[in-house]
C-alpha cells in the first residue's frame, strides 16, 4: 500500500514524493482521488452496478439489511472506536425511531398511527432519537467500563419490556405493521432495487460523515479524550460536553438507520429492539473492527450471509435452527482470540507481515518510498 492510501485511511498527511520539506519546499498533497486505494473505487463500482448482477433477493435482503445494520454498528463504532464507549443502547435508538416512523406516520394499526405525513414524521422520528440517545450519553458518560455496558444494557433491557406491556402507544407484543416508506418521485421505495440505493445512499453519507469527522477538530478532540481525558480538560475541552455530542451524533446516524430497517421489514415490535439484536450490533461491531469506519459493514456482510444461510445449512443437516446463534458465538471468540481489532486487524497484520522481510523481520522500502 503506498503512503498515499494509507493517508487516506487515517494516516498523518505526508508531502507527494518528489517534495521535501527539509529542503526548504512547499509539501503538496495529492488530490484526494489519487489518495483513495485503488480497492475502494473497485468496490464503490460494484456497489453501483450491483442492481444489474444481483438478483431482487440479494439487493434487498441481503445487502439492504447489510447496509442498515452497518449503520447501527457504524454508530456504536463512533463511540467505542472513537470515544472508548462501549454503548448498547444503539439498537435501542433505531428501534424508538421505527415506532416513531410508525406511530406518527401510517401503518396498519390505524386507531394508533395519527398518520401524518412523511416530511413531519421523519425528523420528527429523527429528533425524538436524537433527544434519547442525548439522554442516555449524558447519564453514561458519568460512567466508565463496565459500568457503561452495563447501564446501557439495562436502559435497552426496560426500553424492551416497556414496549412490550404498553398498549396505549407502542400497541404491546404485536408493535406495528404495515409501515411502509411514501412513493416519492413516484417510486416505490420498497422495491428490491429502489431500497437497495436507498439503503447504499445512506450508508455512504453516513460513512463519510464519520470518516470526515474523525479527522475534523471535534473527532480528534473526542479521540484526545478516550485516550487521556484529564489532560484535554487540563486543555480546556469540555470532556462531558464531547462524549455527550458524540452520542447525539451517533444516536442520528441509529435512528436513520432504524427508520430504514422498519421500511424493510414493514413492522416495528419489541422484538426488534430485544436483548438478542443489542448483543448483535455489539458482536457485528467487534467482528467487523472498530479502528476504521468501514469495519462494521464488513461485520454486518458477515453476520447476515451467516444468518441468512447458516440456518437453512443447519435445518438440512437436522439440526435445529438456533444453532445458528452458537455459530456466531464461535465465529466471534476466534475473531477476537486471534485479533481483537476485528477482521480489519486481521488484515492490517497479513500486510504488515508481508512487507516485512522474512530473514530479518524488518519492514521492506521499496523503490518509490513503498513499504
Amino acid at each position: 500500500m503506498t503512503v498515499a492510501a494509507q493517508n487516506d485511511l487515517g494516516g498523518r498527511p505526508e508531502p507527494r514524493s518528489g517534495t521535501s520539506a527539509a529542503a526548504g519546499t512547499v509539501a503538496v498533497l495529492a488530490p484526494w482521488y489519487e489518495r483513495v486505494p485503488g480497492a475502494y473505487w473497485i468496490v464503490g463500482f460494484l456497489l453501483l452496478i450491483m442492481p444489474l448482477l444481483a438478483s431482487d433477493f440479494t439487493l434487498f435482503q441481503i445487502f439492504g439489511w447489510t447496509f442498515i445494520l452497518g449503520m447501527i454498528a457504524l454508530s456504536l463504532m463512533l463511540l467505542a472506536g472513537y470515544g472508548g464507549m462501549v454503548s448498547l443502547v444503539q439498537m435501542t435508538v433505531a428501534t424508538l425511531a421505527g415506532y416513531m416512523i410508525a406511530i406518527f406516520g401510517t401503518s396498519a394499526i390505524t386507531g394508533i398511527s395519527l398518520g401524518w405525513p412523511w416530511w413531519i414524521t421523519i425528523p420528527l422520528a429523527l429528533i425524538i432519537a436524537m433527544i434519547f440517545g442525548t439522554a442516555v450519553g449524558a447519564l453514561a458518560v458519568r460512567t466508565e467500563g463496565i459500568y457503561t455496558i452495563m447501564i446501557t444494557l439495562a436502559i435497552a433491557s426496560a426500553f424492551f419490556y416497556f414496549t412490550r406491556q404498553n398498549y396505549v402507544i407502542f400497541n404491546g407484543f404485536s408493535g406495528f405493521n404495515g409501515v411502509l416508506p411514501p412513493k416519492l418521485f413516484g417510486v416505490d421505495w420498497r422495491s428490491a432495487k429502489a431500497f437497495y440505493y436507498l439503503t447504499l445512499f445512506w450508508a455512504a453519507v453516513s460513512y463519510f460523515v464519520v470518516l470526515y469527522i474523525s479527522r475534523a477538530p471535534f473527532g480528534l478532540a473526542l479521540q484526545g479524550v478516550r485516550d487521556n481525558p484529564r489532560r484535554m480538560a487540563a486543555l480546556g475541552f469540555n470532556v462531558f460536553a464531547h462524549r455527550v455530542a458524540a452520542y447525539a451524533f451517533a444516536a442520528l446516524i441509529a435512528g436513520i438507520a432504524g427508520i430504514l430497517l422498519t421500511w424493510q421489514s414493514a413492522q416495528v415490535s419489541p422484538g426488534t429492539g430485544g436483548i438478542g439484536p443489542v448483543i448483535d450490533i455489539l458482536v457485528i461491531t467487534v467482528i467487523g473492527g472498530t479502528r476504521r469506519p468501514v469495519g462494521p459493514f464488513i461485520g454486518a456482510f458477515i453476520y447476515v450471509i451467516l444468518k441468512t444461510f447458516a440456518i437453512d445449512i443447519l435445518i438440512s443437516m437436522g439440526l435445529s435452527g438456533d444453532r445458528f446463534q452458537l455459530l456466531i458465538g464461535i465465529s466471534f471468540l476466534l475473531i477476537v482470540f486471534f485479533s481483537p481489532d476485528g477482521i480489519l486487524g486481521l488484515w492490517d497484520r497479513w500486510n504488515e507481515n508481508r512487507r516485512r522481510d522474512p530473514l530479518t523481520g524488518q519492514a521492506v522500502v521499496r523503490e518509490g518510498g513503498e513499504t
